[in-house]
């Protein structure tokens, strides 16, 4: 994927060295790859197998939930395997039909997509904020939004340091737990009342957009909160705790997964605020603010959808995440040919440690 340029620009919108010869490279291995075996880069029966798995987890977990248990002992372990049930869909399912890559026809891609507007947040939304802004411009403070903790949390060199910040790498943890609650009943509504994501401008949902934008949002509001309160005898605020539980879970695990692949010490942090002119590629751009984790954890790469691929993501978000392992090895080779690192933690421990490093060195005083 490389920059795309219909959207309108504002001043901290950076610019790109045209195409490397590294760019072109991998484009033309991997593209070799697929074509000397055969296949296509879009999803195989592996991918709709893994879908149809996680829909009967996240489906047993909700109905037992709901309608069978009866004690705390019970509802507990349901509440955290639906969290990361709803995990599951989002990585292995909903985030490449988000990118295009399930299918080469558009109309599959838009339903599997629809599985955020499933779990609770819109896809319209994260479109924009996750392809237009987050992939063109990875880890550039003020327009990849994914920096922004609201102050809360300081991520990169060139935000501000407040005196709490010298504390983040202890709080930051339930912080993450928040997302997916501020994600689902607040920052899609802000955003699409607003037309804008952080400092870049979004146009509105409008039409089948915005229909799915509501309908998504009466489902999941119903599934986890409405039917709940008509069929559990519990009172209205224990079923609001269970909500919380849950989402809590799968705002844990998403913004961990991102944050394992973007704010740790491996990767590069940019702003624009004095010089727009990144002074290199795109591609190479992805490698110097992108790290992979754990690759050869086959359990963390089933679950995350391959996202521990981070850097084969970002250079080939059409690409089905089930090619990633083939892909990551031609990438690697080439990077060092032309004297680029590819940044890897080899394993998850390590990866966290890194991320933790990262914002300690963020709180203190003395940081840059």
């Amino acid at each position: 994927m490389e920059p795309r340029t219909e959207t309108a620009a504002l001043d901290l919108r950076p610019r790109f060295e045209p195409v490397s010869d590294f760019h072109r490279e991998i484009k033309r291995e991997v593209g070799a790859y697929f074509a000397e075996r055969g296949i296509s880069q879009h999803a195989s029966w592996r991918f709709w197998s893994k879908l149809g798995l996680t829909m009967v987890w996240w489906a047993a977990s909700w109905t037992l939930l709901v309608f069978w248990a009866s004690s705390w002992a019970t509802a507990l372990p349901l509440a955290l395997s639906l969290g990361l049930a709803m995990g599951s869909i989002g990585f292995n399912v909903q985030h490449d039909g988000g990118h295009g890559a399930v299918s080469s026809r558009r109309g599959v891609n838009r339903l599997v997509a629809f599985g955020l507007d499933f779990l609770g947040a819109s896809s319209y939304v994260w479109n924009w904020k996750h392809n237009h802004f987050h992939h063109q411009y990875t880890n550039i403070d003020e327009v990849d939004d994914d920096l922004n903790a609201g102050g809360l949390i300081r991520m990169a060199p060139s935000q501000p340091r407040r005196f709490f910040h010298r504390f983040q790498a202890l709080y930051a943890w339930p912080l993450y737990a928040l997302l997916g609650v501020k994600w689902h009943m607040f920052d899609d509504y802000v955003d699409v009342l607003k037309g804008r994501i952080g400092t870049q401008p979004m146009p509105r949902p409008r039409g089948w957009e915005l229909a799915g934008f509501v309908l998504g949002k009466i489902w999941s509001g119903s599934i986890l909160l409405v039917i709940p309160m008509l069929v559990r005898p519990e009172p209205f605020w224990m079923v609001c705790l269970f909500y919380f539980m849950i989402m809590s879970t799968l705002g844990f695990i998403l913004a961990t997964v991102f944050q394992l692949a973007h704010v740790l010490c491996e990767a590069e942090f940019v702003s624009t605020r004095e010089e727009r002119s990144m002074g290199r590629s795109w591609a190479e751009h992805q490698l110097a603010t992108t790290c992979d984790f754990c690759p050869d954890n086959r359990l963390v790469s089933a679950y995350v959808g391959g996202l521990n691929f981070q850097v084969e993501h970002h250079l080939f978000p059409r690409v089905c995440h089930e090619h990633y392992p083939a892909i990551a090895k031609i990438v690697r080779r080439v990077a060092a040919e032309h004297g680029l690192r590819h940044a890897t933690n080899p394993t998850l421990l390590g990866a966290l440690g890194s991320h933790l490093r990262w914002l300690h060195r963020m709180g203190r005083p003395t940081a840059a």
